[in-house]
């Protein structure tokens, strides 16, 4: 078959489909691993955003992503030793669906030009599970699925799109913005949130003075995404942001039994009659 016959093939193969959200799994390490090398466990998202897999770029924290999803292959890292697995290492924190076939999803190939040989094409350097170019005694092939096929490293979707959002706080008038995949609802945006404010959960969230739905994106609750009118017109988005605020609920306030509402009585009274003149 010619060079172009096995293109044409290639393009001719459908590409299996990709792994489910409900399929995301926490990584799971090898016994073998020493767990000085195990980083700290963490909550899974549905989404994540191009800065979220940016943060984890070494070789004990490397996350990366391709055809929109998002994988940890941290426990690969923590089982391979050796050159094979710089290559993955340095792409840690960033998008490898340039690594990749669209078709077959399957990683990219050429014609070497020495040998005449169809291989798999590592500009970056060869990387764990891709064979050698010939017989090599210390080649382990005794994995069963290739790191890129196995849906172990898998920890949820990479975003399709992210828009910025600022949270003012009505109580302590501190402001803070986000950038937020589009697909997240109000409460996975809380979720985040909650690193800036661990009692985000104790405040009613409002957009112009109406009750934001939780279960809802922010497109849903009527908060459009302007930015790209904003680029179009010129101007700049993040002069724009909507801004969301937060009403602190007075939890000790419903919590109030009848006799204490009793005691509080005259107090109260007083407390009208004076504004009352």
């Amino acid at each position: 078959m010619t060079v172009s016959g096995t293109a044409a093939a290639k393009a001719a193969v459908k590409a299996p489909p990709g792994p489910k959200p409900s399929e995301a799994r926490a990584p799971a390490f090898a016994e073998s691993v020493f767990k000085g090398n195990v980083p700290k466990e963490y909550t899974l998202q549905r989404c994540y955003t191009p800065a979220d897999v940016a943060k984890h770029s070494s070789s004990h924290d490397c996350w990366v992503s391709y055809f929109g999803n998002v994988y940890d292959l941290t426990p690969l890292l923590a089982e391979y030793d050796g050159p094979l697995a710089q290559p993955i290492i340095d792409a840690g924190g960033t998008d490898i669906t340039h690594w990749f076939d669209e078709n077959t999803r399957q990683p990219r190939t050429h014609v070497d030009p020495l040998t005449g040989l169809e291989e798999i094409y590592c500009p970056w350097g060869r990387y764990i599970h891709v064979p050698p170019q010939g017989p090599e005694s210390n080649w382990a092939s005794n994995f069963v699925t290739p790191w890129w096929d196995d849906r172990r490293y898998f920890i949820g979707s990479f975003a399709k799109r992210t828009r910025k959002v600022t949270m003012l706080n009505l109580l302590t008038k501190q402001k803070d913005t986000l950038e937020v995949p589009v697909e997240e609802t109000i409460e996975e945006i809380r979720a985040r949130y909650l690193q800036l404010n661990a009692h985000a959960e104790s405040y009613t969230w409002k957009r112009l003075g109406v009750i934001l739905d939780m279960r809802k994106t922010l497109e849903e609750n009527g908060v459009k995404d302007e930015t790209e009118e904003f680029e179009k017109l010129g101007i700049d988005p993040d002069d724009h942001i909507p801004v969301i605020h937060l009403y602190f609920n007075d939890d000790l306030t419903e919590e109030l039994c009848d006799s204490d509402w009793e005691r509080l009585r005259p107090v109260l009274d007083v407390r009208i009659d004076v504004w009352a003149t």
